[in-house]
């Protein structure tokens, strides 16, 4: 009985203001130690009418991408009513994630990781990227400066785009880098929020980083001038863990070409999760 109180609820508040994207909620969901394999954990959620998956991404703080990934053969703008979605909070660590922020931008994820006394905690943030002929440029970076109500100057290339851009625009609803701008190095290049939520998940930025509104209020909190910023493009993840591994798949394999190793593992297995590639951790047992 209980199961079928919950359900309608989640749905009701879902659908009253967004939430807050960033996860793992849990204190002790957060903490990084040598046996941590999956960080946080997925959750079902049963459609309601005239919902959409877009709208569903921004009310319960996830990536589109994602969402979509997720839950391959759902129609994205007209889902079934009463349809069981996976929400995807359950994710592996990029191999390359270190102190300060690392970007995937396969998964289009933003990891924050830091270290309370001895203890390495992480805090997940999903994000919007550069578009194709705007890709996001990968590397190492350092936060250089951070700006509360940015003004926003076009650049000339984005001008010649949209010529009709004013040269200055100002802080408020118009501004498309929000309420806040984390500056990369001075070559334009940052992470900033939006005026436009929904490109969360999405690959339609000129190029730089962008988080929902009360995401990036909470990122550029936890933040300073010199945070190392780790760039990475890591389609395939996976873990090894008690004999069991762990695989999650963000851009379609061939598995005869990945130079993934295959011989302890289902290998049957293996090659439906590279080629699928749903974004989701898949736990593959050995091979008997």
């Amino acid at each position: 009985m209980t199961k079928f109180i919950l359900l309608p609820l989640l749905v009701l508040l879902l659908m009253v203001a967004p939430g807050l994207a960033w996860y793992p909620r849990l204190k002790q969901e957060m903490l990084i130690t040598p046996e941590t394999t999956i960080v946080g954990h997925a959750r079902d959620y049963i459609m309601a009418p005239d919902e959409t998956l877009m709208g569903l991404a921004r009310h319960a703080g996830l990536g589109f991408d994602n969402l979509q990934r997720a839950n391959p053969g759902v129609d994205p703008w007209n889902p079934q009513p009463g349809v069981r979605l996976t929400l995807p909070g359950a994710v592996l660590l990029p191999s390359d994630i270190r102190t300060g922020i690392t970007i995937n931008l396969a998964e289009l994820r933003l990891y924050l990781l830091w270290d309370e006394g001895r203890r390495r905690m992480v805090r997940i943030y999903p994000v919007g990227i550069g578009r194709e002929g705007w890709d996001t440029p990968l590397g190492d970076y350092k936060v250089s400066v951070t700006i509360d109500k940015p003004v926003w100057t076009p650049p000339a290339s984005v001008r010649a785009e949209k010529p009709e851009l004013p040269a200055i625009v100002p802080p408020g609803p118009d501004n498309p880098l929000g309420d806040y701008w984390i500056a990369l190095g001075a070559d334009g290049l940052g992470i900033h929020g939006s005026n436009r939520p929904f490109g969360v998940g999405r690959r339609v930025s000129h190029g730089c980083i962008r988080l929902y509104p009360e995401d990036i209020a909470d990122l550029v909190g936890r933040v300073g001038l010199g945070t190392r910023v780790r760039i990475i493009d890591q389609p395939v993840k996976h873990m090894v863990r008690n004999g069991i591994l762990y695989l999650e798949v963000y851009r379609a394999v061939d598995p005869a070409s990945s130079g993934f190793p295959v011989e302890n593992w289902n290998r049957a297995v293996i090659a439906s999760t590279l080629q699928e590639a749903r974004g989701v951790p898949v736990m593959i047992k050995a091979a008997r």
